[in-house]
Formats: C-alpha cells, structure tokens, sequence
C-alpha cells in the first residue's frame, strides 16, 4: 500500500467517525488488492476504482453503527455476502463480531476463504449454501443475534431468506437505497407472518448516495413453513 493510498483511507474513516489502527488500514487495503485481483478472472464487483471502492464499500458496510451498537460480541450472519459485502469490513472493524459468510456461489466462498486466512482473521467463517436449505439446518436456525445483508432483492423476500436464521430478540438489517418506505410498507405482512416487527428505517447520505437501513427485530419463532423451497420466495414474495 502506497503511503498516499494509506492516508486518504485514514482520512476517510475518520470522516465517518473511525479511528482506525494501522493494522486495520491496512487489512483494509489488503482485501482491496485481493478482490480487484481477483475480479480479473472472476465478476466479483463493478466498483474496482480505489476511491470507489472505500465509500461504495466498505464505508456503506461500515455504516451499520449507524443504527446497532457493533462493540460487542454479537454472532453474525452476513446471507448473499458476495465479495464479501459487508461482513469483512465489520469483522475488520469491530473484532468482538463472530461472523458467518454464507453465499450460494462456491467460488465466491473460496475466495473468502483466501481473504479470511491472507487478512489472518479469527472467528469469522465463510459458507456455501443456500438460505432455503441451511435455514433448516438446526446449526443454523435462529442461531444469530443479527443477520445482515446488502443484497439486491424485494425486503419481504429477505425476509423470508433471513428471519429464519434470527434468534429471538435478535434482528435482521436490510441495507437498501431509495424507495425504503415503500419496501418497508409492503414487507409488514411478510414480516408478521416471519415472526419479526419492522422496529426502525434510518435514512442517511453516503457521499452523493442516498442510504438506508430497515431494522427488523426478531418477536418469536419463525414458522417451519418459511422459508419457502428454492425459487418460490422470489416468485411469490408473501
């Protein structure tokens, strides 16, 4: 990492309120080598451009201690991780998170795996699967006190893909642009029968973007019917 690049990270963390070490800067601009390496040979992410990559990425990922207090050692479980999007950068920032990448795409989690063990971190463990299968694996179910997730689908069908894995008490963070309050109006009746209560949506500016998070907090169990066979909570979102 050029000096140049480490001090316009450092700047930019510290504008969003993180005083980091440089260990962590520096993880940081390690997992940016490893996934615009990568994403020569394999489509990992559009955003390759440094500048880019630090807001678009791994500040909007870091934003979530906007809403949730991170210092603590919460289970997380970061469904459609991707890249891994944005679970490295919590777990880089906040050590206490025990998290869990799970994705469907097995060479996307092998890559994880090289991240996980080059960035040389612990407690933290990428999966590959699918959320219709592993939310049925009793290792899984309701087993986390916060699920979060950056994909790009309808909230009701996130929220059948990650209430499951919510434990009581525990919450589901949807990372979401514009058109939140819709989503969010739309997705109650999806979110009662899943056994959570949509509890806040946080509006913010990141950057030019425009942000949001709907925090759904997990009331009681969710029924053994959700979540639906592969493909049925996309073409019939409840």
């Amino acid at each position: 990492m050029t000096e140049t690049n480490y001090r316009y990270m450092e700047e930019q963390f510290a504008r969003e309120g993180f005083l980091f070490s440089r260990q962590q800067i520096q993880q940081f601009s390690l997992f940016y080598e490893l996934l615009t390496e990568k994403n020569k040979v394999m489509n990992l992410t559009g955003i390759t451009e440094f500048s880019d990559v630090v807001e678009k990425h791994f500040l909007d990922s870091l934003s979530l201690c906007r809403v949730l207090d991170l210092h603590q050692p919460l289970s997380v479980l970061d469904l459609g991780t991707g890249a891994g999007f944005p679970g490295i950068p919590l777990k880089i920032a906040f050590p206490e998170l025990s998290v869990t990448l799970m994705d469907s795409l097995q060479k996307r989690v092998r890559f994880l795996h090289e991240v996980i063990e080059k960035l040389d971190l612990v407690s933290v463990k990428a999966i590959h699967g699918r959320a219709e299968e592993c939310a049925r694996n009793i290792a899984y179910r309701e087993a986390f006190d916060l699920c979060v997730s950056r994909a790009v689908a309808n909230l009701s069908v996130l929220e059948e893909y990650c209430l499951p894995f919510v434990k009581v008490g525990g919450r589901f963070a949807a990372y979401k642009s514009k058109g939140a309050d819709e989503e969010a109006a739309a997705a109650k009746r999806a979110c009662s029968l899943l056994g959570g209560r949509i509890e806040e949506l946080y509006k913010f500016d990141l950057g030019e973007s425009k942000r949001s998070f709907i925090l759904v907090k997990k009331i009681k169990e969710t029924s053994g019917l959700y979540p639906r066979k592969a493909g049925t909570p996309v073409r019939s979102p409840l």
